[in-house]
């Protein structure tokens, strides 16, 4: 896939976020290479690559968290960090590294979260109790978050990320450690927000789970995008068939999987 089509953003209306030659070193190591890429208006956009391929450093970048070594980040057409206060009002995160305060109850958590972002109180009560009903947690508004399970904690943290109605959603594994019935109910709620023109960049390892509801993906590997597009544009760039996968396009794109005889465990 070239540079032009990473380019291009494919969403509703205009471009919501754009990476140009974002370069991003720790040392030595390069953790994000150069990487340029689009994202426009009501797109639920993937973003995939195996572990330490950038993606979260990426996230982090792009959400205000962590400086770019070099290149520009623009969300809604501003720099995050000359602009920070009218990005972040904009945008939500759920991190993979959760950052909750665990002696607030899950209800605490989420007027909290909507008073930061400027809520009056009533509002962010009452959106919290809506939040806390679609995400299963009615029963457990009350108790601290501390007790929460993993799966809890994800969905009151996406609560948190919801509750002042983004124009950009950040999502870094949000299913991780989720039940199988709360992923349906959060997807349908994620989709009907795109539907109304928010924006979604969704990164997961859930290749299955990717395929199924983004209109689009990019494959990073080693810091670069590797492949970007639909599904469809993404079979006819690697040459594959109408029945791949986007599993089998991620392989072609960051390498064959390790060979039998590389692991002579299996057949000793």
């Amino acid at each position: 896939m070239d540079e032009a089509a990473a380019e291009q953003g494919s969403g509703n209306g205009g471009e919501v976020v754009r990476f140009d030659k974002l370069t991003r070193t720790f040392g030595d190591f390069t953790a994000v290479d150069s990487l340029t890429l689009a994202v426009g208006e009501g797109e639920f956009f993937g973003f995939l690559g195996p572990n330490g391929a950038g993606k979260s450093t990426t996230i982090k970048m792009a959400a205000g968290l962590l400086k770019p070594t070099s290149g520009t980040i623009r969300i809604f057409g501003l720099d995050p960090y000359r602009h920070p206060m009218e990005v972040k009002a904009n945008i939500g995160l759920v991190p993979e590294e959760l950052a909750l305060y665990e002696r607030l109850t899950g209800f605490e958590s989420l007027v909290f979260s909507g008073r930061l972002y400027g809520l009056d109180a009533a509002t962010a009560r009452r959106r919290a109790v809506d939040l806390l009903g679609w995400l299963g947690l009615e029963e457990d508004g009350g108790k601290l978050v501390v007790d929460y399970s993993t799966g809890m904690k994800k969905k009151a943290a996406l609560g948190c990320a919801l509750i002042h109605r983004p124009r950009l959603l950040f999502l870094d594994e949000p299913f991780s450690g989720v039940d199988p019935l709360a992923v349906r109910g959060i997807k349908e709620v994620l989709h009907q927000m795109t539907r109304e023109g928010t924006t979604i960049f969704f990164s997961s390892h859930v290749m299955e789970l990717v395929e199924r509801v983004c209109t689009r993906v990019a494959i990073l590997h080693k810091g670069s995008v590797k492949a970007v597009g639909t599904l469809a544009e993404m079979r006819s760039a690697f040459g594959l068939d109408a029945s791949a996968t986007l599993e089998d396009i991620f392989v072609r794109a960051v390498g064959e999987p390790m060979a039998e005889e590389s692991a002579p465990w299996l057949t000793a």
